[in-house]
């Protein structure tokens, strides 16, 4: 029997103030092929029949369906007009037909999907903060336009989304839909940086930054996961830990491959094939202290592809937690010197 972990503990241990339950007993009396009555009750128009993974595998996070709310329609403001956000706070900055706009994680922490348009094309902006792992999908599927919101569930402690339009459920980190009627459907990714302020602000001085639409309903600035990425093992995370490195450090994933943060920093560069993988200084973690703005510096990644005309060209991307890799990409291969 393994020692008791981290992940054994209750997310209140990680979110102060919530008291949050996570019903693992009553879940694995359940036989892997039905889906527990409460399921069942709190989504009626969920089709449990199809599948792609064992139900076994997907947990309670604590909170109820919504009860970590997505936001629609967000407020924004001018770059010049930011107020509360310092040069190192980080955001995913995300830029389409010229529309550049950044998603302060000091928001997406509390909410974990956006759903919005950026340049006439609707996307989800998504963050697990359990995976660290922050992703942009179109959320074009066949001819309609999806938009998310959070079951309150986990898989491999990573988010597990639902559509609006048919409550199937839906992967994070991989944006593919595992349960209900959508089931094997994909959503494309974006490119998209997890940047600081002040890089996305450089880059972008016309562009808009995200602010809260009701600031008084969460303590927007703060991280509810305080010391989390400093841990020993993921919440909730039932799988196998990654051989070399510490499940919670971070690593740089990009088209079924990964680098740890700590070698990307060391090298200052790295090349692989048409693949440009950069670090440098200057973004907080915001999984580290209880204010984001004092995080400390986990730096910033850009991962690029030379064009044939010799420019280079932002490549999807994800900058997430070593044992996130490895449970979506079992053989997948994490380069560490």
């Amino acid at each position: 029997m393994r020692a008791r972990s981290p992940a054994d503990r209750p997310l209140r241990a990680w979110i102060p103030g919530l008291a949050l339950v996570v019903g693992l007993a009553a879940f694995a009396a359940v036989p892997a092929a039905e889906a527990p009555p409460s399921w069942a009750r709190e989504w009626p128009r969920t089709d449990f029949s199809k599948r792609l993974v064992d139900l076994a595998e997907i947990l309670s996070g604590g909170p109820p369906k919504d009860g970590i709310p997505a936001i629609d329609g967000p407020a924004f403001v001018p770059v010049s007009e930011a107020k509360g956000l310092g040069p190192s706070d980080p955001v995913i900055g995300v830029a389409v037909n010229g529309d550049a706009r950044g998603y302060p994680l000091a928001v997406l922490i509390w909410h974990e999907i956006v759903n919005d348009v950026v340049g006439g094309v609707p996307v989800s902006v998504t963050y697990c903060p359990l995976c660290n792992s922050g992703i942009v999908f179109d959320r074009r599927l066949d001819g309609r336009v999806l938009d998310f919101g959070t079951t309150g569930k986990l898989r491999n402690s990573d988010l597990v989304m639902y559509d609006r339009q048919t409550e199937s459920w839906w992967q994070q980190y991989t944006g593919e839909a595992i349960v209900g009627e959508l089931t094997g459907a994909r959503l494309d990714m974006l490119p998209s940086r997890m940047e600081s302020f002040a890089r996305f602000a450089r880059r972008f001085p016309n562009g808009k930054v995200q602010v809260p639409s009701n600031p008084g309903i969460r303590a927007y600035g703060t991280n509810p996961y305080a010391g989390y990425d400093r841990a020993d093992w993921p919440f909730l995370y039932r799988g196998r830990a990654p051989e070399g490195i510490a499940p919670l450090a971070r690593v740089v994933a990009a088209e079924g491959r990964a680098w740890s943060l700590d070698l990307v920093r060391e090298k200052g560069t790295i090349e692989v094939g048409d693949l440009v993988i950069r670090w440098e200084p200057g973004q907080s973690s915001a999984l580290d202290s209880r204010l984001i703005a004092e995080g400390r510096d986990v730096g910033n990644v850009t991962v690029q592809r030379r064009t044939p005309s010799g420019g280079l060209e932002d490549v999807v991307h994800d900058v997430t937690f070593a044992f996130t890799f490895h449970a979506f990409h079992p053989e997948g291969r994490i380069e560490v010197r």
